[in-house]
């Protein structure tokens, strides 16, 4: 009778001792608490969240995975949604060089830009990496627009903007 009643405060301190610190887990780490993405998938507050697109490669498969990316979170209300053409993918907005087209893919790289463009998506080409590059700002194809002082960093540090690199 006695070991009963010892293992029944046992259970009671170490559930107490489990429950607080849970309490002190979860105020520490809040994050632990707050849905996961797929929980909020139809939350008002994911549809809200840019997307900042940050294109480095004239490699035309990242390219159109990149592109379409971007394309399919603007279709899907993200928005802001921008690509950052830097280092090397300022060529892919260069209008005197051929189009590519890479795989399966519809469109050729400057196709899918416009239709991006067009859709209400933003292209930055960073100005010192086209300056690099030889490309001036009427090289570049319709749509697309050479960055200026003071555009991108906003854009990229919005606190609703998330961003990802090709």
């Amino acid at each position: 009778m006695k070991l009963k009643n010892l293992s029944i405060l046992a259970i009671s301190i170490i559930g107490g001792f489990i429950g607080s610190n849970i309490v002190t887990v979860a105020n520490f780490f809040p994050s632990l608490l707050e849905p996961t993405w797929a929980e909020t998938r139809d939350n008002d507050l994911v549809d809200s969240r840019g997307l900042f697109v940050n294109l480095t490669t004239d490699d035309t498969w990242t390219t159109n995975m990149a592109i379409n990316f971007a394309h399919n979170a603007l279709v899907d209300g993200h928005k802001p949604v921008t690509i950052f053409l830097n280092v090397r993918g300022v060529h892919i907005a260069d209008s005197k060089t051929l189009p590519l087209k890479d795989g399966k893919i519809d469109f050729n790289v400057h196709q899918s830009l416009q239709e991006f463009i067009k859709d209400g998506g933003k292209v930055i080409v960073c100005p010192i990496c086209a300056r690099q590059a030889g490309l001036k700002e009427e090289n570049l194809i319709n749509g697309v627009v050479m960055g200026e002082k003071g555009e991108v960093l906003p854009l990229l540090f919005s606190p609703n903007t998330v961003t990802i690199s090709y």
